[in-house]
């Protein structure tokens, strides 16, 4: 009897941004890839708390593109929940999971623990997805592989390559070879060739089928307006003696931030004021990006490999304690605020919006996606008041989008990405996208490359033949 065809099902980031996990199984065994949290809007957090509509015990491997808790931070739950096999990630990944994962366990006790205390939950009490042990416990089954390194799973081959998106991020290549040989790509979140850190992707390897991420699918950055916007956006908040505050992912965002701060402050176009990154877990990820950059790493761009102090940091003062985080909020300015989450989702940043979104001398710069139902998303759109530890905020302060910071490809570069294919794959399907960025880059691929495209459903399979 033959064996059944693979079959490739969408557990998340299917018709949304996040939650990415997608289960493939193939022959007696079941590998996910990618185990993330869904963020934003109630509907998809509420997931979060959903089993998933799979046997924990019955997987066999978890491999993770990168370290963004919208692809990892599922891991613990997993974990929680009996899953006991190897989650496979590079060496990058795993130095910056083992930051993230206990990172968001403790957020989420604090932050169910505060709800308790002003008593603004619906549930009494308040818990957490996962707490912080747990998060310690799911390192335990992390078994680091180098990019390019083949991976043997049974009738599952997967070799990770450099995705530029972050440290660490991967594209996995997967070669099933039963009960015929096919190819498949998973694209992770796929950088972009300009970043000022890492270097660009690598280029897609021979697959039968992709599976392409489309969060700026239907956006084009403009890197040197978004640079102006910056500039300007700082220099008039500093001007009138006001508080630039940055909502920023703790990983690659805040390096990124940082970078294009000191060349603007040594090119004397802002001038030079306190900037404190307030955040414990960006802290510790600047720290793996220093070193990546001083040892050389392949991942680095060539011109700043071995850079000793390549993020200047004369002026910047780091907030590691709580209590220095909330003498931050007793100070005036002018002065500079970067602080996580990058969407406002939580974390301590809430607590600088609270104290200065009120004031119109300050200014919040959004440098990221904001994913809708989100409080970033919300300031985006123009929110007059925004809800926060149990109270709404009025919104005086001015918001600034900069959206050629992010680390994402662009509708352009994900179609130029694809075009270094050296084989024509049997169909792409589009994830990691709200619907019309997903529907706009189906259809460029469809216009430009002839090739068969999806927007998949959620929980949709479909059999790679």
């Amino acid at each position: 009897m033959n064996a059944p065809a693979p079959i490739l099902r969408f557990l998340g980031a299917a018709g949304t941004v996040t939650g990415s996990k997608f289960l493939l199984t193939a022959g007696d065994r079941r590998v996910l890839v990618d185990c993330g949290l869904f963020q934003g809007l109630k509907q998809l957090r509420l997931m979060n708390w959903q089993p998933l509509p799979v046997d924990v015990h019955g997987i066999d491997a978890v491999l993770l593109t990168h370290a963004h808790l919208d692809h990892s931070g599922y891991v613990p739950a997993l974990v929680r929940d009996g899953f006991s096999a190897k989650v496979i990630s590079t060496p990058g990944t795993h130095s910056l999971c083992r930051i993230l994962l206990p990172d968001s366990g403790h957020l989420q006790e604090e932050e169910a623990d505060y709800a308790n205390a002003k008593g603004y939950s619906r549930h009494s009490p308040a818990l957490p997805l996962y707490t912080e042990r747990d998060a310690w416990n799911s390192l335990d089954c992390f078994s680091p592989v180098e990019f390019d390194t083949k991976v043997e799973l049974g009738p599952i081959t997967a070799q990770f390559l450099p995705a530029g998106h972050i440290v660490g991020a991967s594209l996995i290549s997967i070669e099933i070879n039963s009960p015929r040989r096919k190819r498949i790509l998973f694209s992770g979140d796929l950088g972009r060739p300009t970043h000022p850190i890492l270097r660009p992707p690598a280029p897609p390897p021979a697959a039968d089928v992709i599976v392409i991420e489309s969060t700026y699918g239907d956006r084009i950055h403009d890197d040197a307006a978004s640079l102006q916007r910056f500039e300007a956006a700082i220099s008039k908040t500093l001007e009138r003696g006001g508080v630039v505050i940055i909502p920023s992912f703790a990983v690659d965002r805040t390096e990124v931030i940082l970078h294009h701060l000191a060349r603007l402050r040594d090119a004397g176009a802002i001038p030079s004021v306190p900037i404190f990154v307030d955040s414990p877990m960006a802290l510790a990820a600047l720290k793996i990006y220093e070193e990546s950059i001083a040892r050389g790493s392949s991942e680095i761009r060539a011109d700043i490999a071995h850079a000793k102090s390549f993020f200047n940091d004369q002026d910047l003062t780091e907030i590691k304690t709580l209590a220095a985080s909330i003498e931050l909020n007793s100070m005036s300015g002018p002065m500079i605020i970067i602080s996580a989450s990058g969407m406002a989702s939580g974390g301590r940043v809430l607590h600088h919006l609270k104290r200065r979104l009120p004031d119109r001398r300050n200014t919040v710069i959004l440098v990221g996606y904001q994913a809708a139902g989100t409080r970033g998303r919300s300031l985006l759109d123009g929110a007059s008041m925004v809800k926060m530890l149990g109270d709404y905020v009025p919104v005086a302060a001015e918001i600034v989008d900069v959206p050629g910071f992010s680390s994402h490809a662009d509708q352009r570069e994900i179609l130029d990405w694809l075009k270094l294919a050296t084989v024509r794959p049997q169909i792409v399907y589009i994830v990691h996208g709200e619907p019309p960025a997903s529907e706009a880059l189906r259809a460029r691929i469809s216009q430009e490359l002839g090739w068969n495209a999806v927007v998949p459903r959620n929980l949709e399979q479909v059999r790679i033949d």
